[in-house]
């Protein structure tokens, strides 16, 4: 395999800087002015956080402006099999994961300009997304929070276009708060004084008032899920309400009806900060948005062809109970039309509540394959792994590979029965594996 300039960079700075987070402003807001606050410079920027459907909200977000015509950067994490993917510079007639020698030499600026200082790889990775997107012209940014909110890197945008939040649930506890509030007012921590405020879809009251709160004290238009604007579907199309009327468009090519939610949040949010979207472009945005390694369906490959003949394989990365549940509907919505048995391959790392996971698929799940998660110094053994499952009520066994987990439920599957569902999950880490091991990584 090719090592890239930018591969090789990353891992000179990964060899002098600490792994893992360490929230806090100061380190990068000194960096920056180093480089020229190129974070002051970016065009009218979509700031989004939230436990769960950042990603989906970024993708929502950049389709309908695409198909608007305007150029769009995007700038998100992590990444799942090359470090490009963070950094996508906008473009007319759609924007491009940022070049190899484009990057590399972006990461060398930056950290000549950090001068050995003491900073993490995300500070870092942070200051060359606002460069890029200072140096080279687009219409919009859209940014996705990297941990928590408040003290995340991204969060030196002085004036967002309008600050988006997410569902909030319980994840990352040993850094942001081990109830649903303290973990809101984290996220709360990107509103900016005066600034357009929407709130997606949340799971409890307790954490959208905290949300509400923020933004009324700091004087913030705000938009709420359910109350100023809303999303549903009737006979086939999904119906978008805002108080400026309608929009009858095609549902989203994402699966999962939560992402009906996540769609009218970034309609309501690119609105928010000021673009103009229209019928056409809406419904164009819906039929052709992307986001790999969340719900996505495997494409042909070298993994896909060791699975039983006929059988439907999904890749996501949600990794917290909350994710576990939005994952468990989407399959439940696909069982009601195609009765499918349902088999998890599992990979998850030690931060995350593993039980948890597990837990939404109880009733569902005929069996968990357990695998380990190489990418990642946290992953959990794949035999500890399989008693977790076993605790949420699955049955469940350790694998050494996803490739053998398909091998073996292919060697053992009777062809009398209805192919299998198979979904592959639990760590985006382990979602990356199994796209740079099939050969079909994002573009």
């Amino acid at each position: 395999m090719t090592v890239l300039a930018a591969d090789r960079e990353i891992e000179r700075l990964m060899a002098l800087h600490p792994k893992g987070f360490d929230l806090s402003l100061d380190r990068v807001s000194r960096l920056l002015d180093r480089l020229g606050n190129p974070q002051d410079k970016l065009p009218p920027a979509i700031h989004i956080a939230g436990t769960n459907g950042k990603g989906s909200a970024a993708a929502f977000s950049r389709a309908l402006l695409e198909a608007e015509g305007y150029r769009v950067h995007v700038h998100t994490s992590p990444h799942l099999v090359n470090w490009h993917e963070r950094y996508r510079l906008g473009a007319k007639g759609g924007g491009r994961l940022v070049g190899d020698d484009v990057l590399a030499d972006a990461i060398r600026r930056v950290a000549d300009a950090n001068g050995g200082e003491t900073i993490t790889v995300f500070e870092i990775l942070t200051a060359v997304g606002f460069l890029l997107f200072a140096e080279h012209p687009a219409d919009a940014a859209i940014i996705e929070v990297g941990l928590g909110g408040r003290f995340d890197a991204t969060n030196v945008i002085k004036e967002p276009a309008v600050s988006l939040i997410m569902p909030v649930s319980l994840d990352h506890e040993a850094y942001l708060g081990d109830r649903v509030e303290l973990i809101a007012a984290e996220k709360a921590g990107i509103v900016k004084r005066g600034c357009p405020v929407v709130i997606g879809a949340q799971e409890t009251e307790a954490a959208q008032q905290v949300l509400i709160d923020t933004a009324e004290r700091l004087g913030c238009p705000v938009a709420v899920y359910g109350q100023d604007f809303l999303a549903y579907e009737e006979n086939g199309r999904m119906i978008y309400q805002d108080e400026t009327g309608l929009l009858d468009i095609s549902p989203p090519r994402l699966a999962g009806r939560h992402q009906l939610a996540n769609a009218a949040a970034a309609i309501a949010a690119v609105r928010a900060a000021g673009f103009e979207i229209g019928q056409r472009a809406a419904d164009h945005a819906m039929t052709h948005v992307e986001w790999p390694g969340r719900m996505q369906k495997l494409p042909q490959g070298k993994l896909a062809e060791l699975a039983p003949k006929g059988a439907e394989i999904w890749i996501d990365g949600g990794h917290n109970p909350g994710a576990g549940v939005v994952v468990a509907e989407a399959l439940a919505e696909r069982e009601e039309k195609f009765a499918r048995p349902l088999f998890l391959i599992a990979g998850m790392i030690s931060t995350k509540d593993q039980t948890g996971y597990f837990r939404a698929f109880e009733g569902m799940a005929r069996h968990v394959y357990t695998v380990p998660v190489h990418m990642s110094d946290a992953g959990v053994p794949n035999a500890e792994l399989a008693v977790r499952a076993a605790q949420a009520g699955l049955s469940a066994e350790p694998i050494s590979s996803v490739a053998n987990a398909l091998m073996l439920l292919r060697d053992s599957w009777d062809e009398e029965e209805t192919p299998p569902r198979i979904l592959i999950g639990g760590s985006l880490y382990l979602v990356g594996e199994v796209l740079a091991e099939n050969g079909t990584p994002p573009v």
